[in-house]
């Protein structure tokens, strides 16, 4: 009986521990979101006779964000350079996760400490960093505004590609690889059929932390591309510096759909992934 009473106990204060998570994701995620969903659908009159304001449901926003061309253009501005981050970064970062994985070439965990040492300055210094780097070279923003900022982009997303893929690394069967080549598998044929498929997960991951980071960043664009290039955060935050929150907060819950899309995909991934590693 008191074992019982005690594990009851326990039990109970071990929920008591969810209550300060509860809390912080009542005030700082769920309440911010239900403000933006609010504004983005409401709309703001006052009685130019009584000066009294009232605020009504409205699809303004809504209507405004798709008849203007130069939110469009944003957005797919926006889009483009994330996919195109995203891709560069893979491509860099895939085989140097391979690389740093294999413990026959990389034995010492001080060479994942020093690649991520750049992770702990402060961001807006690399930036500036980076944009004297650039300039020195010759490849200004005012010149090569997409150029500067991808580089500007990959610069700082990179570290957040390599991890994940490099920890999905440390976990491939090479069973399987050794099987695949004992079978007669070319090495293109082991890299699309078997390593592939098992760094899903970590590719999944990296996408994820790289994609949606870089549409809705604005330092980077603004200060490698001297203004000439607009992303969808910098527009955002233009909108709530000019007090057009209604526009702004519609914006902004479009960049939450994607950001709900983007994980909604990821986590097909991952249990695509999971049937796979039961059936081998």
């Amino acid at each position: 009986m008191k074992s019982n009473k005690a594990k009851r106990f326990f039990a109970l204060q071990r929920k008591y521990l969810c209550i300060p998570y509860i809390i912080f994701l009542l005030l700082f995620i769920i309440v911010p979101i239900l403000i933006i969903i609010f504004y983005a659908f409401t709309k703001e009159t006052i009685n130019p006779e009584t000066g009294v304001k009232t605020i009504s449901l409205s699809g303004e926003a809504f209507i405004n964000f798709f008849t203007d061309q130069s939110k469009i253009n944003v957005l797919v501005v926006s889009l483009f350079v994330a996919l195109l981050t995203t891709i560069v970064c893979l491509i860099i970062g895939f085989p140097l996760a391979f690389f740093l994985a294999d413990k026959k070439v990389n034995k010492n965990v001080a060479l994942i400490t020093l690649f991520i040492a750049p992770m702990w300055i402060n961001f807006v210094l690399r930036t500036g960093a980076t944009r004297d780097l650039l300039t020195w070279l010759g490849i200004n923003g005012g010149s090569y505004p997409y150029l500067a900022t991808i580089i500007g982009m990959v610069q700082n997303y990179l570290p957040f590609v390599v991890l994940p893929l490099y920890t999905t690394m440390l976990k491939l069967d090479k069973s399987q690889i050794e099987a695949a080549r004992d079978l007669g598998a070319n090495p293109v044929q082991v890299f699309f059929k078997n390593i592939i498929p098992q760094a899903v997960p970590g590719i999944v991951s990296a996408c994820l932390m790289t994609f949606m980071p870089t549409m809705s960043s604005y330092v980077i664009s603004d200060t490698l591309s001297e203004g000439k290039i607009t992303l969808f955060g910098s527009y955002i935050e233009l909108e709530f510096t000019n007090k057009a929150w209604n526009d702004g907060s519609f914006m902004a819950l479009v960049m939450l759909v994607f950001i709900g899309v983007t994980m909604a995909i990821s986590m097909r991934f991952s249990d695509d992934n999971k049937k796979g590693e039961g059936k081998w």
